[in-house]
């Protein structure tokens, strides 16, 4: 009897292969932005976080996403603490104290909170589906409000609006009554403006300056007009890797993480830009299939979570590279560099293969 090996087809490898590519596009474009500005290491060590991340990818598809729901606490309890600890030992950087230096790796704690918020409130969610009334979702908020306001003070608002959303993303994916979706909207829109105090002078800088990116063209502004200039320098085509002058000369701030894709855009044009756009979608779509594909609940509130922040972080490091947002510093999942960044996304794509995984039955 002949046995027949139909392993592979249990795995989407879109959802793989997606990643892995758009990482790729990514070293490309930090290699062209630093070889010829000393900062050639850059690229090296994304190298090695990008192999660092396809080893954790591959361990956590294999590990059972389920057993998340076990430890979700003790998850978010580590979190806390990390988060603590950056008022301690955290190292600065730009005015912000984000990363915990390890000695070979500089971690950031709000990366991983990213995902143990969302699987923790994906356990207390799954664990009281059907009867989620009003205490229980202020409890849901409370929870991501601790450490939402703790990464906000270092200060980090691009995390903070991230975690923010997860929260909402997750909460409204409980099946909450539409007079408790009604609820959350009218006490966010009346508690947003509130927000405004506890920005930081920069920050409201940077609000200004989207309004009027012109009003400070050498100041707050500048970073939106060299960005929105190097992405319409990019043409239809681009004008090559290593060729843009708005990303060679260094016209380009912070090219590598926040700005990378008006880097990208400036070497491969309109076309470039397209197609990467195109597979954040295909991305998307991938783990919007994972959510519906679920077998319970809390695989369902963890992708739907892990959607959230993909999405917001794509949608609004674009927006803000073509100036129509304001500037956070938001990273470009997969293609900015960044060690914490890098091994989150992939983790997360691990733990969404294992949900894909485990919604049928694996056959030789």
């Amino acid at each position: 009897m002949k046995l027949k090996l139909s392993l592979p087809k249990t795995f989407d490898w879109v959802l793989y292969l997606i990643p892995i590519l758009l990482t790729i596009i990514g070293l490309a474009t930090i290699y062209s932005l630093t070889y010829y500005n000393n900062q050639i290491s850059l690229f090296y060590n994304q190298i090695i976080n990008f192999i660092v991340g396809l080893v954790l990818m591959t361990i956590f598809t294999f590990f059972d996403y389920r057993h998340f729901k076990g430890v979700g606490w003790i998850l978010y309890l580590i979190g806390l603490v990390l988060l603590v600890l950056l008022f301690f030992i955290g190292k600065s950087s730009f005015g912000s104290t984000r990363w915990i230096d390890l000695k070979f790796f500089d971690l950031q704690p709000s990366e991983l909170m990213k995902l143990f918020l969302i699987i923790i409130l994906s356990k207390y969610l799954s664990d009281n589906f059907g009867k989620i009334n009003w205490k229980k979702i202020l409890f849901c908020f409370i929870l991501g409000a601790i450490p939402a306001v703790m990464v906000l003070k270092q200060p980090d608002l691009g995390s903070f609006a991230v975690l923010m959303v997860s929260i909402f993303a997750v909460v409204f994916s409980a099946k909450l009554t539409r007079k408790q979706i009604f609820g959350i909207i009218l006490a966010t829109i009346l508690i947003v403006p509130l927000g405004w105090f506890s920005l930081k002078n920069y920050q409201k800088e940077r609000l200004y300056t989207f309004i009027n990116p012109s009003h400070d063209k050498f100041g707050s502004g500048y970073n939106v007009l060299q960005s929105t200039i190097a992405v319409g320098n990019g043409g239809i085509l681009g004008k090559g890797l290593g060729h843009g002058p708005q990303s060679q000369l260094n016209f380009l701030p912070v090219a590598h993480t926040d700005f990378i894709f008006a880097g990208l855009a400036e070497a491969s044009g309109f076309l470039g830009s397209i197609f990467v756009i195109i597979l954040f979608t295909i991305l998307s779509l991938r783990i919007v299939n994972v959510a519906n594909i679920s077998k319970d609940n809390f695989g369902r509130f963890v992708a739907i979570g892990i959607l959230s922040i993909m999405v917001f972080q794509y949608f609004v490091n674009i927006a803000m590279n073509i100036g129509i947002m304001p500037v956070t510093g938001i990273p470009l999942p997969f293609v900015s560099y960044g060690g914490s960044s890098m091994l989150l996304s992939m983790i997360c794509i691990g733990v969404l293969q294992s949900i894909y995984l485990r919604h049928k039955k694996i056959t030789f």
